[in-house]
């Protein structure tokens, strides 16, 4: 190996970057998949330190979807994705509230997908 990088530093380089990078997203991949196949983490009561994103996931809806029902912003405004807190706070109203938002659109999306 030692040869090798001696006559084609680049060509190795590149290799061991494409390699790191493979394993870095292998074994995110693998951490989401052992995540979300826990049953636990299916249809989770709504609360304060989740995003849309995930109640989405957790839920098996679409975030946009979620998103136009409730009216809650555009999770890059902020640049990363808000809490159900963070927009209460941006809101001015209590958590609660957001979170009772959030549950009726659940509920609403819900109904309207055809149950398997």
């Amino acid at each position: 190996m030692l040869t090798l990088w001696r006559q084609r530093p680049i060509l190795v380089s590149a290799f061991l970057l494409a390699t790191a990078l493979t394993l870095f997203f292998a074994g995110r991949l693998v951490v989401q998949t052992i995540y979300w196949s826990n049953p636990a983490h299916h249809e989770q009561r709504v609360s304060e330190w989740m995003t849309i994103g995930y109640i989405a996931r957790s839920w098996g809806l679409e975030p946009q979807k979620l998103d136009a029902l409730t009216g809650f912003p555009v999770p890059k405004i902020k640049g990363h994705p808000q809490t159900l807190r963070e927009i209460a706070t941006d809101r001015g109203v209590p958590v609660e509230t957001v979170i009772a938002e959030a549950e009726a659109a659940i509920a609403t999306l819900k109904q309207a997908v055809p149950q398997p």
